[in-house]
C-alpha cells in the first residue's frame, strides 16, 4: 500500500525529530541547553537538563554535555626561583570537578584550559615566595595555600578544586651536593652532642659515687674486695693488693 504525502511528512518529521532532538546523558553528566542563542535554565523540553532521557527541538534548541566527575590535571613543571635565591622545577598534580554546569560553559570558553593556566601561575606565585627549606619540609601547608588560592579563582567558573599535591622538586646538582655535605654535618654534631651528654652523665655518676663512699667508709673496704675478686678470677701471676690508708697511718705517725 502505497504512503499518501502528509503521511509520509510526517514519518519524516518524527525521524528527524528523533535523530536530531533525542540525547540520552549518562548519570555524571548534565545538559546545558540553549534555545534560539539564549540560556534555559529549565533545560531540554523534557527531562531537563538530565541524567536520562531528554528531547529537544530540532533546530532551536543547541545542547552542550558538561560531565561532573573529579578531573585529575597534571601541572607541568615550572620554572622557579625561590625566596633564597635557588632555581628550582616543580611540578603538581590538581583534582577538581565541575559544580554548576552552567557557569562551566557560561562564564570562561574553556574551564580544562582555564583552570590548567591560573594552576601554573599560582603555582609559580606560592612557591616564588617560600624559601628552599620550607619547600622541602613544609609540603603539607603549601599544598592547602595553593589549593585555596586556586579554589578562589576557578569558583566564578563553578569549578571547585578539592585537592592540589606538589609530586616533584628537582634541585641542581650543586644544591643536592650541598643538601648532602649539610646533612653529613648535622650528623656529626648529633654524634659529638651525643657523646658530650653520655661523658657528662658519666661524670656526675662518678661524682655521686664520690660523695657516698666519702660519707661512708665501709663503701670503700668493699670495693676493695671486690677488686681483689675481680683479680684472683683472671688469673693472673701478680697481685696486688690495695692496701688503705687509713690502716697504715697510725705507723706513719709514730715514724
Amino acid at each position: 500500500m502505497m504512503l499518501t504525502f502528509p503521511l509520509l511528512v510526517i514519518i519524516l518529521i518524527v525521524l528527524f525529530v528523533l535523530f536530531n532532538g533525542i540525547r540520552i546523558l549518562k548519570e555524571y553528566e548534565r545538559a546545558v541547553v540553549f534555545r534560539l542563542g539564549r540560556y534555559v535554565k529549565e533545560g531540554a523540553f523534557y527531562g531537563g537538563n538530565g541524567p536520562g532521557l531528554i528531547i529537544l527541538i530540532p533546530i532551536i534548541d543547541k545542547m552542550e554535555r558538561v560531565s561532573l566527575r573529579t578531573v585529575t590535571m597534571d601541572v607541568p613543571s615550572q620554572d622557579i626561583i625561590t625566596r633564597d635565591n635557588v632555581s628550582v622545577k616543580v611540578n603538581a598534580v590538581l583534582y577538581f570537578r565541575v559544580i554548576a554546569p552552567e557557569k562551566a560553559v557560561l562564564e570562561v570558553e574553556n574551564f580544562l584550559y582555564a583552570t590548567s593556566q591560573i594552576s601554573q601561575t599560582t603555582l609559580r606565585s606560592v612557591l616564588g615566595q617560600s624559601q628552599l627549606d620550607e619547600l622541602l619540609s613544609k609540603r603539607e601547608e603549601i599544598n592547602v595555600q595553593l589549593q585555596r588560592i586556586i579554589d578562589q579563582q576557578t569558583e566564578p567558573w563553578g569549578v571547585k578544586v578539592t585537592a592540589v599535591e606538589v609530586k616533584n622538586v628537582d634541585l641542581p646538582q650543586e644544591m643536592l651536593r650541598a643538601i648532602a655535605r649539610q646533612a653529613e654535618a648535622e650528623r656529626e654534631r648529633r654524634a659529638k652532642v651525643i657523646h658530650a651528654e653520655g661523658e657528662f652523665q658519666a661524670a656526675q655518676k662518678l661524682a655521686d659515687a664520690a660523695r657516698i663512699i666519702g660519707t661512708e667508709p665501709a663503701t670503700l673496704q668493699l670495693r676493695y674486695l671486690q677488686t681483689l675478686t675481680e683479680i684472683a678470677a683472671e688469673k693472673n701471676s701478680t697481685i696486688l693488693f690495695p692496701l688503705p690508708i687509713d690502716m697504715i697511718s697510725a705507723f706513719l705517725k709514730k715514724g
